[in-house]
């Protein structure tokens, strides 16, 4: 298995060797512009020897010094031996029959000369005649070579400018490497990680899905295990949470309950007493007129706490067909008790209206939402609980001054449900968070942070959605769409 440690210490190697490639490269570049500029030193040592040449030879010629003529035949010796002990470089710069020519041409003129220091000064017509003929081979020396000098200024001129620019071609595709190896290593690194990064953020949003990274590498491998394995921590504990969340509700029933089954009870009660009493006495059609009562409300009782079992038990998500009015007057019932008396519940919906759910986590969400609505209310107010049928060219229509968190499919028919409340309403700042697990703005110890998240969580498992609207002293509003039917929620 790979590793992303390898890869770096990789790209690190290949842009180490690299540099070092061109570094070797500019030192060979550099070594040989040293050789050129050696060579061009003693090439423009021996132009300055062939003008030091013509120099003493005029001084000699004007006034005749032997020191001047000794000065010149060293010169000419000096001339003489560079030309034989650089001859390579000198036949790199110009042609051999060239160099032949100005090796003949100081001999030549070195003859003269020495003809000429010998000559005495009286025979003036022939000194004048030798006299042009040194200027003449001198004169060519120094034409020669100025030629190669001028030859060699060129070839190192040129010789730097090649280098500059192989040093500027270097350059740039020494940085072109490095930046094809890092976007290698991009892809091969930071991809990855990029993508983790992407699944963290979903998880942040609310999914809970396992991130499946696709990569070989041992750290990428090993930090996707982990976080899969604290997702199912996070999963496994978040049921937990919301079971508790559950019982706590459950708590808030069986209040309820007990004052729904207070009634049925004593009715029974008071019936077996009246029968017990008049037992012997009352006729036949009054004693089953005791008895129906009695079963009536038996009967009662029994619905009672079947719909406490239903809410209870642990079961399989399972959508039926449940009538909206019914559904909300139900749930109402088992709240009862803790509705303070100056709290008006009042309901609006049409009877002929049905969705398709789980009772028990439907019962959940408006348990949950009224609760919410009478703490709100602090023993004050009116909730209204209506809905509506919204067709699909309804469902695309903006909301208004509240977003659905999850988008509807505006396809379908819905039926739209409304809890509102005329409490102290929620603050700007806190609504957008009030669907997240775990945030609330009670005090430590009074909740859990969890009941508008299961009720968001359970909207959604039905295939529908849900928005707030609230403004700070004129309450909140929770709108929840629901599909209408099966046929249009796809669901088998």
């Amino acid at each position: 298995m790979d590793s992303l440690r390898q890869k770096i210490t990789f790209g690190y190697y290949a842009i180490g060797a690299l540099i070092v490639g061109l570094s070797l490269f500019a030192f060979v570049e550099l070594r040989l512009i040293e050789g050129k500029v050696l060579a061009g030193e003693r090439i423009s040592e021996f132009f300055d020897t062939t003008l030091e040449i013509r120099r003493f030879e005029k001084n000699y010629f004007l006034y005749r010094q032997s020191a001047d003529a000794e000065e010149n035949a060293a010169y000419v010796a000096r001339a003489q031996r560079l030309l034989q002990d650089n001859f390579a470089d000198f036949s790199s710069l110009t042609e051999a029959a060239r160099i032949a020519v100005l090796r003949d041409a100081l001999a030549r003129y070195s003859r003269l000369m020495a003809e000429y220091v010998r000559m005495p000064v009286s025979g003036a017509a022939q000194g004048d005649a030798l006299e042009s003929l040194i200027r003449k081979a001198g004169k060519e020396v120094v034409t020669i070579a100025e030629e190669i000098a001028r030859v060699e200024r060129k070839r190192l001129q040129s010789s730097l400018e090649r280098h500059r620019y192989s040093l500027i071609v270097s350059i740039v595709v020494l940085i072109l490497l490095v930046i094809a190896i890092g976007q290698v290593l991009s892809r091969m690194v930071a991809r990855p990680l990029k993508q983790m990064e992407e699944s963290m953020e979903a998880v942040a949003n609310g999914r809970r899905d396992q991130i499946d990274i696709p990569s070989a590498d041992r750290e990428i491998v090993s930090l996707t295990n982990a976080f899969n394995h604290v997702l199912q921590e996070l999963e496994l504990r978040q049921k937990h949470l919301v079971r508790s969340e559950k019982l706590a509700s459950l708590g808030t029933l069986l209040s309820g309950v007990a004052h729904e089954l207070n009634n049925p009870l004593s009715n029974i009660s008071t019936s077996c007493q009246i029968l017990i009493e008049e037992l012997e006495s009352a006729d036949p059609e009054f004693k089953r007129e005791l008895l129906a009562q009695i079963d009536e409300q038996t009967g009662r009782a029994r619905n009672i706490v079947r719909s406490l079992l239903d809410f209870a038990r642990d079961r399989e998500f399972k959508r039926e067909t449940l009538p909206l009015a019914g559904l909300v007057a139900e749930t109402l019932r088992f709240i009862k008790g803790q509705v303070p008396s100056r709290v008006a519940v009042v309901t609006d919906i049409p009877a002929d209206i049905e969705i398709l759910g789980d009772k028990q986590r439907l019962q959940q969400v408006f348990l949950n939402l009224v609760k919410n609505a009478l703490e709100a209310l602090e023993g004050a107010g009116e909730i209204v609980i209506r809905a509506v049928r919204r067709g699909a060219a309804q469902a695309e229509e903006a909301p208004g001054r509240f977003k659905f968190l999850a988008q509807c499919n505006p396809a379908e028919e819905v039926v739209e449900i409304e809890i509102r409340d005329n409490g102290h309403g929620i603050p700007p700042e806190v609504l957008p968070r009030i669907f997240d697990p775990f945030f609330t703005t009670k005090d430590v110890g009074k909740g859990s942070g969890l009941g508008l998240f299961v009720v968001y969580e359970i909207i959604e498992e039905h295939g529908g959605c849900i928005a707030a609207e609230s403004e700070p002293g004129k309450g909140t509003a929770f709108h929840i769409r629901l599909p209408l039917n099966k046929a249009e929620t796809g669901l088998t």
